[in-house]
């Protein structure tokens, strides 16, 4: 290759990966823009001209307050509020106790847990369904935001095998010189290893919490009193109907459901990162 050729190569590199990058971030914002852009709109506005067209009127939040009020969003932040919080810091503890058993104690069936655990993943969810809602009518959970939350802190393989290769990072020594200290498994699981897992944490609680927060199918089908037991998800939906859609409240309500989750992002984005990125790297 001569020097021009590659100077030639190293101008055009460059310029391909700006166009790409500003191209991708284009096909990113080009919904949201819409959205926004639709939730400031009049239905007969919505009708008449095109998505990406500013509104005739100017910024009116008159959509924005009526989609909170029709759509109980109030009710339905508390409840996702409260859903979320159980269901992450249970499934922290149940995932991060499991896998500390699985990787720090061999015992007689322990690559029989982890192959069925490996076995679940390929089992579709909505196909399990059935059993799924026996139990939880044999129980007495259906229509109860308890037995919603215990239903969806059971933790996600991907936690598991998350949490397990971290454990694998660690060395045993640690757990060896604090028995010899006196101290015992949980004491060493709870002031030890639970410390250093925080990457491994904060990147499960992202996969997790995005999950439960936009999860529709199972808390339409369990929490089935709408004005009692709305989420964030479900209430999207009161707009929706054999009529039509009105899609302007729609808008609105899916950039209100957007706040909550931009603003923890804005707050917390260093944890964030570093927690995806020590967990790209140890897992």
């Amino acid at each position: 290759m001569t020097t021009k050729e590659a100077k030639k190569r190293g101008i055009l590199w460059p310029i391909i990966k700006y166009i790409s990058l500003i191209f991708f971030s284009f096909v990113a914002l080009l919904p949201v823009v819409s959205c926004v852009n639709t939730s400031f709109k009049s239905m007969d506005e919505y009708r008449n001209t095109n998505v990406m067209q500013l509104p005739l009127n100017g910024i009116d939040f008159s959509n924005y307050v009526k989609a909170f009020k029709e759509a109980n969003m109030g009710r339905a932040f508390i409840n996702s509020g409260i859903i979320l919080v159980c269901v992450l810091v249970g499934s922290t503890i149940i995932g991060t106790q499991l896998a500390y058993v699985l990787n720090r104690f061999k015992f007689p069936g322990n690559n029989l847990i982890r192959n069925l655990f490996l076995f679940a993943t390929l089992l579709p969810g909505i196909a399990m369904q059935v059993p799924v809602y026996k139990i939880m009518h044999d129980l007495g959970f259906i229509n109860h935001l308890y037995g919603y939350i215990i239903m969806m802190m059971g933790t996600d393989v991907i936690s598991i095998y998350i949490f397990i290769q971290f454990f694998e990072n660690i060395p045993v020594s640690l757990d060896e010189s604090a028995i010899l200290d006196g101290a015992s498994y949980f004491t060493i699981y709870r002031k030890i290893l639970l410390p250093l897992l925080k990457p491994a944490i904060v990147t499960s609680m992202l996969l997790k919490g995005v999950g439960t927060y936009n999860e529709y199918y199972c808390a339409n089908l369990y929490l089935q009193d709408k004005t009692k037991l709305p989420t964030v998800a479900t209430s999207l939906y009161t707009f929706v109907g054999p009529r039509g859609s009105e899609y302007t409240l729609i808008c609105a309500g899916v950039i209100i459901s957007l706040l909550p989750a931009l603003v923890i992002f804005i707050l917390c984005q260093k944890q964030i990162y570093s927690g995806i990125a020590m967990g790209a790297v140890k897992g």
